[in-house]
This record gives structure tokens, C-alpha cells and sequence, in this order.
């Protein structure tokens, strides 16, 4: 028989890990752009965002209850779609090369798509 709760685990902490690097190199790409109001601005923005992906699904892993849990991810959706928007802002205002970017981008939009899969079915087990 197939432990699949150990392979759903593992897939957990498989995401968590993917989340945490992804906040880390949204970090790194603040350090990249101007060091002038807009550049500090933004910065701040898409780090809480991309931090806060990270940090909400790790709390949705402990949610207290199902609908607990779909809240906490329902956070974790529109964080990752608010660092999409800080991102295409990046890009479009010219703060920092598209090619550094763009990379980010991608991920972050793997990172929703993965993220409202997961939601909707969890909503479709309720």
C-alpha cells in the first residue's frame, strides 16, 4: 500500500522550500533596484509580498481546520498575484533589467498557478 500522506507531506515541504527560495531572490533583486524613493517604495512592496507568500502557506500547513486552512490559502493566492503586480511594475517602469526580472516573474506566476490549483481543490474537498 502507498503512504500517500507522506507523499502529500513531502510535497508540502517541497513547496515550502520552492516559497522560501523564491522570497529569498525576490531579496536579492531589492537590493538591485534604485536607491531613490520609488526604488525603495516598490522594493518594500514586493518583498512583503513575496515574503508573505512564504510565510502564509507555511501557516496554512498548520491551519486549525479546513476552512482555516482554505482562508490562509485564499492570503497565499493574492499575495503571489500582488508580486506578480510589483514585478510587471519593475519591469515596465525600467527599475531594473528585464532580464533579471523576468526570471522572478515566471516563478512568480508558476507560483499562483500552483497556488489557485491547490485552492480551488481544496475548496472542491470542502
Amino acid at each position: 500500500m502507498v503512504d500517500v500522506s507522506g507523499s502529500a507531506a513531502e510535497k508540502r515541504r517541497e513547496l515550502e522550500a520552492r516559497l522560501k527560495a523564491f522570497a529569498l531572490r525576490v531579496l536579492e533583486l531589492t537590493k538591485a533596484l534604485p536607491d531613490d524613493y520609488r526604488g525603495r517604495a516598490v522594493g518594500s512592496q514586493v518583498f512583503r509580498s513575496a515574503t508573505s507568500v512564504a510565510a502564509n502557506y507555511r501557516a496554512a500547513g498548520r491551519g486549525k481546520s479546513k476552512p482555516d486552512f482554505i482562508a490562509k490559502l485564499a492570503i497565499v493566492l493574492e499575495e503571489a498575484d500582488e508580486t506578480c503586480f510589483w514585478l510587471e511594475l519593475i519591469i515596465e517602469a525600467e527599475m531594473v533589467k528585464p532580464k533579471r526580472v523576468t526570471p522572478l516573474l515566471e516563478e512568480a506566476n508558476e507560483i499562483t498557478a500552483i497556488i489557485a490549483a491547490a485552492l480551488k481543490s481544496a475548496r472542491s474537498r470542502k
